[in-house]
């Protein structure tokens, strides 16, 4: 009996091949890459490790990379919800044009995105030449980083935000305004504490996605060292000097920041599905 127990079809058919093939490709093409990473970084002694990762040039690159990624993804916050609350409550002509456009930083190729910015900011651009008179610089400064990332980040909160909206209970809404609340009060007491943790996993997805971003920041960023250089763009550099173990130090900070993050979005998204649930 135990025999035939075991011989019975499950649900799905092959679980043991598919999950087999799934934890080997998984291991290939994520797990060793990162682990040789890791020993690579880790097989420097203590005084050669925190040299790579903690002189004046790379820690003012992690301020750049960190500073302007969270300043981005809390602007995004903003934005993002403005544009998803638009989206989801309003009709108006375009708006299928408008939501389709969210998408577009998720498709355009991100040298493209870079390449466009940086014409579009630069001191002759169509946007720059307004502003320089001003004595507003926005390319190869910190602030075209800034304006890359909230290209690139904005569909990540508006993506997590919408179907949040889009599945909100009216009658929550219309019962408050009927006991006196105002539009205010029905936003922040009812609608904001429903919507805060797909917000914030936006927010930390964006954050993230701000972290790694590469190829639309180098372009309007300028590149200067100690002033508009990112951490992935220490790391390239390095790797062009053949300064291996120095690229490998600053990726294990980065690989370190980008775990926390994936760690803390898991949280975030559990935490949505219990306050759905309940």
């Amino acid at each position: 009996m135990t025999t035939l127990a075991l011989k019975r079809p499950t649900v799905l058919p092959g679980f043991a091949l598919t999950l087999g093939f799934s934890l080997f490709a998984l291991s290939l093409i994520v797990l060793i890459p990162l682990a040789t990473l890791f020993m690579q970084a880790t097989g420097m002694h203590h005084g050669q490790f925190w040299r790579n990762v903690a002189d004046s040039r790379a820690l003012h690159a992690y301020r750049i990379s960190f500073g302007c990624a969270f300043l981005a993804a809390a602007l995004n916050c903003f934005f993002g919800l403005v544009v998803a609350w638009v989206l989801v409550r309003y009709r108006f002509p375009g708006r299928k044009l408008a939501d389709a456009l969210v998408d577009l930083p998720f498709a355009l190729p991100t040298a493209v995105a870079g390449i466009a910015l940086a014409s579009l900011y630069s001191p002759n651009g169509w946007i720059g030449r307004w502003l320089a008179p001003l004595g507003i610089k926005v390319a190869f400064t910190p602030a075209g980083i800034m304006v890359a990332l909230l290209f690139v980040g904005l569909p990540f909160v508006v993506r997590t935000v919408q179907p949040v909206l889009q599945d909100a209970d009216s009658e929550a809404e219309e019962a408050a305004v009927s006991l006196g609340a105002s539009r205010w009060q029905t936003f922040r007491r009812v609608i904001l504490p429903s919507i805060t943790p797909a917000l914030l996993t936006g927010f930390a997805m964006a954050f993230a996605r701000g972290l790694g971003e590469y190829g639309s920041v180098i372009f309007i960023a300028g590149n200067i060292p100690h002033i508009s250089e990112i951490a992935p763009l220490l790391i390239v550099v390095r790797l062009e000097q053949y300064d291996t173990a120095g690229a490998s130090g600053i990726a294990l900070v980065m690989l370190t920041a980008a775990f926390l993050l994936l760690l803390a979005i898991n949280r975030l998204q559990y935490w949505a599905n219990v306050r759905a649930a309940s």
